[in-house]
């Protein structure tokens, strides 16, 4: 089967190499290519030991609390006929969270046995790790992983020369027309394509939306069999009805009512808790922006989810191809604000790996004001709002009332215009100068 190269594949190859590593983590939703990766990195090993602890339950009974991990791999080395070697094997323990004391035991790795490469994946491991609030603290290091990025599902179809161009743009040099529209055509497709393994897969080799869609539909049932396991907390019904209602609310904030009538709201914000420890929502929280750290100044009152792939999102709200691939570029950006909800995968997924995602936009909170800016990120220790815009068209009052607030003045709008740059002159503050990059949509990984 082809391997599609990711982002992630540079940070296992330091990983690999570095003299100080720690036995690894890789946390994420399922199937969004944990264990693949994990694979391709064991091609570079002379011998790769590949154990699920969900399918191969017996070997569960080689991890005791009272381990000895070189013990153990002399066992696992004799039972599976593969050579465990330090330096020369990679030991790849998967679906790890259906054996607790296997978790526990990589700090074991660490301290008894550090010269030996070691990788730990699983589903729902979240889960798992909230019951052990002590877990090897410093002694494991964890990455995160997401679905395919825009850049990565570009170069899934060969189209590296594209990846590297369009790297290359800046608000000076913008693209060439010719190469901008190109780049907005695929834009399209991954709308309907989306990140997720399986479907970028199926699209590069068949280039068939319905196909894709096909493959969005056994992705959600596949979760949709998971909620099952959740059935002690919540209701699985309840979860499938508060995941639509995310892909519904794309871009707004929240709303508990809108989600399920006559359900209390402290069950609504559980489900929605586990819906992000399993990796399906990620949180956009308000912060004040006064200053860093955004989290410093969040409300949790009001929060915005992502849904975790724009392609499974079009797919489960049947939003027919035709009105994405025929939309005008301006309906494009506003339609179901899928270009919010793109943007904000876009940041989460070329956010550092090795810390989990922390998402904030922020909107006013006096009252009869709806100001509000997408997103707030942080770029040489400031804070950067940044706003999905349609076109050059049209004024941007939520963006001047938060940098006049706040003293900004940098901002970056991203949109399916191409690269480019303009200063605002505030009527309000007219010795104040705010400038703005133009950031195309498709682009959001160069800065």
């Amino acid at each position: 089967m082809t391997y599609y190269s990711r982002h992630i594949d540079t940070t296992l190859i330091e990983w690999k190499n570095s003299p100080r590593r720690k036995p690894l983590l890789i946390r994420g939703a399922r199937q969004v290519g944990k264990s693949t990766a994990v694979r391709q990195l064991g091609k570079t090993f002379h011998y790769f030991v590949e154990i699920n602890l969900e399918k191969q339950r017996d070997l569960s009974q080689f991890f005791t609390d009272n381990i000895d991990v070189k013990r153990t791999c002399e066992k696992l080395s004799g039972t599976l006929s593969i050579p465990i070697i330090p330096g020369e094997t990679l030991l790849f323990i998967d679906e790890i969270q259906v054996c607790k004391p296997a978790l526990m035991a990589l700090r074991y790795f660490k301290e008894d046995y550090p010269e030996l490469h070691v990788i730990a994946a699983g589903s729902l491991l979240e889960f798992t790790l909230q019951d052990l609030p002590s877990f090897a603290v410093g002694r494991i290091r964890s990455i995160y992983m997401y679905p395919f990025s825009f850049d990565e599902f570009l170069l899934a179809q060969g189209l590296d020369l594209m990846v590297d161009f369009k790297k290359r743009a800046t608000s000076n040099e913008p693209l060439p027309a010719k190469a901008h529209a190109d780049l907005v055509d695929q834009l399209r497709s991954f709308y309907l394509v989306g990140g997720m393994p399986s479907a970028v897969t199926e699209w590069v080799e068949t280039h068939n939306y319905l196909d894709v869609a096909h493959i969005h539909h056994d992705i959600i049932d596949t979760y949709q069999d998971d909620f099952a396991k959740y059935k002690k907390r919540i209701s699985p019904v309840l979860l499938r009805q508060i995941l639509r209602s995310v892909a519904l609310q794309a871009g707004e904030k929240f709303t508990f009512s809108a989600a399920a009538k006559d359900v209390r709201s402290y069950v609504i914000k559980e489900t929605l808790e586990l819906l992000v420890q399993a990796g399906l929502v990620i949180p956009v929280t308000h912060s004040d922006g006064t200053g860093v750290p955004l989290g410093a100044e969040q409300n949790n009152s009001f929060i915005k989810y992502l849904f975790f792939d724009l392609g499974v999102m079009q797919t489960m709200l049947n939003i027919p191809a035709s009105d994405i691939l025929l939309a005008s570029e301006v309906d494009l950006v506003n339609k179901g604000a899928i270009s919010e909800m793109f943007a904000g995968l876009e940041m989460v997924k070329y956010q550092d790996c090795y810390i989990k995602a922390e998402m904030y936009y922020w909107q006013n909170m006096t009252r009869n004001s709806s100001a509000e800016v997408d997103y707030l990120i942080v770029r040489e220790g400031k804070v950067l709002p940044v706003e999905v815009k349609a076109s050059t068209q049209g004024s941007m009052p939520s963006l001047w009332m938060f940098m006049r607030k706040r003293h900004l003045h940098k901002a970056i709008r991203t949109s399916l215009e191409n690269f480019g740059q303009f200063d605002y002159c505030d009527h309000e503050e007219p010795t104040e100068i705010r400038h703005v990059d133009v950031v195309p949509l498709y682009a959001l990984s160069n800065f």
